[in-house]
């Protein structure tokens, strides 16, 4: 999708309005123009695509939908193979007013869409107020559970694995791209696997990232909050929280403190840049080469190409060191005040299969979460000449298949605020990064008492 910015005093409030919604409630409570693809006889996606309604009568359906996405267009071809269902689509490019305007109609039993987009920033937001929704394995989920990647899926699923809140999207996993020009400068390989080979662990990447800054003058990394962001969302599970009983336990997870010790010694070593993300010296830097690597999830293309037009060419993939995460994507949930739930996931169920994820792909760039497509000639051929040619679907396929599901818990952002400030402090400020972390994690346990 596109830049996931988080606004912690706007989050901070739609937890409250959503702690409303969960009380009101009874229950319990993250272009090419090629040609479709020949599949070779492979097995169809199952559409689930059930007769809309037996009498023939016009269903009409509302669907909301956020940012840069073709399922206007799919809704279109539906309702020409469904004369009798009306789909009614109402985009937004604000994903915090997109989903404060759900909260709002959620809270007042009122105004609800019929299907709604749900992005995984918002998740724990939602998955909380499960009697809001409907369960998508009662119509028929459980069965198309196999069609997608298993950490996609599992982001959408309740702990015990009985309620599903939506049908997976577009994905984001997360890769190193690179400056070719800047890499033959400081002597590293410019080929996306050699490259990759040169930097498979932290402790290689740290060695390339030293020795290229003493040969170039130049930081190696874009900023501070990339690089925690790689190793961070590598934590076995979970993050910050207890994803069984949602206690913190970001001070006492190794992975959280190998990311920030890590970032810790690329600030001080010089060859992490001091760039503050979306700032104009950051989006400067991307076209300047200010920096060789940048660790960033699949819809960040975007943001390198727009911010770095005197660049084309000079950019490639390689994979991450040890693994891979993500950041952003969505699903296709169903509010409950909806009034016709089997015809809205015969749409959803549809609309996402592997033939219109494709299209998807092709038409907006949205990354597939079927991973069958992943070996679909149409998308393993795919390649961009921003990247000078590089199969770019084929790389963010090999990130896609190293990510692992954890779970981040309805705090994070704001948990993950307070250890971004303390690295900044340390970078900025030359603070003492021991007493940066140690402030963080009381503001951090002040939070969870608050909460």
């Amino acid at each position: 999708m596109s830049n996931r910015k988080s606004k912690p005093w706007l989050l901070i409030a739609l937890c409250a309005m959503l702690i409303f919604v969960a009380a009101c409630s009874s229950g319990n409570s993250t272009e090419t123009n090629t040609p479709p693809a020949d599949t070779g006889g492979a097995e169809e996606t199952p559409k689930n695509d059930p007769p809309a309604a037996g009498n023939g009568e016009t269903i009409e359906l509302s669907f909301w939908t956020l940012g840069n996405v073709n399922y206007e267009e799919l809704a279109q071809e539906y309702m020409a193979e469904h004369p009798n269902i009306k789909i009614s689509v109402q985009n937004t490019g604000d994903q915090t007013a997109h989903h404060n305007n759900l909260t709002t109609a959620l809270s007042a039993n009122s105004g609800a869409p019929d299907i709604f987009q749900l992005e995984i920033g918002f998740m724990e937001r939602f998955i909380g107020a499960q009697d809001k929704f409907h369960n998508l394995n009662d119509l028929g989920a459980a069965d198309l559970k196999d069609m997608y990647l298993d950490w996609k899926w599992q982001q959408a699923t309740s702990t015990d694995g009985a309620f599903q809140i939506g049908l997976p999207t577009d994905i984001a996993p997360t890769v190193a791209y690179y400056r070719i020009d800047l890499a033959e400068e400081a002597g590293l390989p410019t080929d996306p696997d050699a490259f990759t080979a040169a930097i498979d662990s932290w402790d290689k990447f740290a060695t390339v990232a030293l020795d290229f800054k003493n040969k170039t003058g130049k930081a190696f990394v874009d900023s501070r909050d990339l690089i925690y962001n790689a190793l961070r969302d590598q934590s076995d599970g979970q993050i910050y929280y207890d994803k069984n009983d949602g206690s913190f336990i970001g001070a006492d997870n190794p992975q959280v403190r190998k990311a920030y010790d890590f970032t810790v010694k690329g600030i001080q070593e010089g060859w992490v840049a001091p760039n503050q993300l979306w700032q104009p010296d950051w989006t400067q830097a991307i076209n300047d080469g200010g920096f060789a690597v940048l660790p960033g999830p699949a819809w960040m293309l975007g943001n390198i190409k727009s911010n770095g037009p005197d660049s084309e060419g000079q950019w490639r993939i390689a994979q991450l060191p040890e693994g891979a995460g993500t950041w952003g994507g969505s699903f296709l949930s169903l509010p409950k005040e909806g009034k016709h739930p089997e015809e809205a996931f015969a749409f959803i169920s549809w609309m996402l299969n592997q033939e219109n994820q494709l299209k998807s792909f092709e038409d907006k760039g949205l990354m597939p979460s079927t991973p069958a497509l992943f070996e679909d000639a149409t998308f393993t051929d795919f390649t961009d000449e921003f990247l000078g040619g590089q199969p770019s679907a084929a790389a963010f396929a090999t990130a896609a298949g190293r990510v692992q599901s954890v779970y981040y818990g309805p705090l994070h952002d704001q948990t993950d605020a307070f250890i971004k400030e303390a690295l900044q402090n340390v970078q900025e400020k030359n603070a003492d990064p021991e007493q940066e972390w140690q402030a963080a994690i009381e503001k951090i346990e002040r939070l969870v008492a608050r909460s």
